[in-house]
């Protein structure tokens, strides 16, 4: 699959921290969580990605700079797969196994609020999480994933229902993450509260509340805007096969064998 032409439509915002977003969270707030290439000191490396069974997502630290392609390539390993995002184009010998085009929105006029009945989230609650995940789709969550931020859910009859929590944390912002909710409990607003919810503590921090969709969905899209974000940009959700041939048998990453939509 070729991958998407640089849109010069797309590219004509001026550098900003969500623009790199995964790179400015594995090399800041969520550096705990960060692998870099074998040898390179962490400061130096100029790629990353989460732990295996933290997040499927790496980044460039610049995708015009060959060397952080050199850094992703030897972090990645050959012939496997690499999940980024952003709009650019691969060097050559990169392939594209998949780009899904995607919408970033920020919050500019979002009512935040806390909502008392909401659970917080743990490493007790990953096995239910999962399954509501595996069932409502709503992009990659790995078993360690919990760790990245406060996540909020809402139980009926002990049951998880519905959850949404904090992902990328670029410095002043924190993404909002695996928004779902059970089939049978749609429609009662039961998303939109754990966005507000969630995006109240953000802003307590003094950060403010940003997300990712797939461009595809444009319903999600939709309520978004109607509860107070904007579309920024639409960035690229791109799995990539790093150069050379994979042994047989290797140990893989998760963004071998999972999605890389928001």
């Amino acid at each position: 699959m070729s991958a998407p032409a640089d849109n010069g439509a797309r590219t004509a915002l001026p550098a900003h921290v969500l623009d790199n977003a995964a790179w400015a969270s594995l090399s800041g707030a969520h550096s705990a969580f960060a692998e870099h290439p074998r040898g390179a000191p962490p400061g130096a490396a100029r790629a990353a990605r989460y732990g295996p069974e933290v997040a499927p997502f790496a980044a460039l630290a610049d995708p015009a700079d060959p060397r952080s392609w050199a850094d992703l390539a030897a972090l990645t390993g050959p012939g496997r797969i690499a999940a980024l995002a952003g709009v650019f184009t691969p060097p050559e010998g990169w392939e594209t196994v998949t780009a899904v085009e995607g919408v970033q929105l920020v919050d500019t006029s979002l009512r935040a609020e806390p909502l008392p009945e909401a659970v917080r989230l743990g490493p007790r609650d990953v096995p239910e999480i999962l399954a509501l995940i595996e069932l409502t789709r709503p992009g990659p969550f790995l078993p360690r994933t919990v760790e990245l931020g406060t996540y909020l859910g809402i139980r009926h009859r002990g049951r998880l229902v519905a959850m949404a929590g904090e992902r990328l944390r670029p410095p002043g912002w924190t993404e909002i993450s695996a928004v779902c909710t059970r089939p049978g409990y749609r429609g009662r607003g039961l998303a939109t509260r754990l966005v507000r919810a969630v995006a109240a503590g953000v802003r307590e921090r003094g950060e403010v509340p940003f997300l990712h969709t797939s461009a595809a969905n444009t319903g999600a899209v939709r309520l978004y805007e109607s509860i107070g974000f904007t579309v920024r940009r639409r960035p690229f959700f791109m799995a990539l096969r790093a150069p050379g041939n994979a042994p047989d048998g290797a140990d893989r990453h998760p963004a071998d064998r999972r999605g890389v939509t928001a």
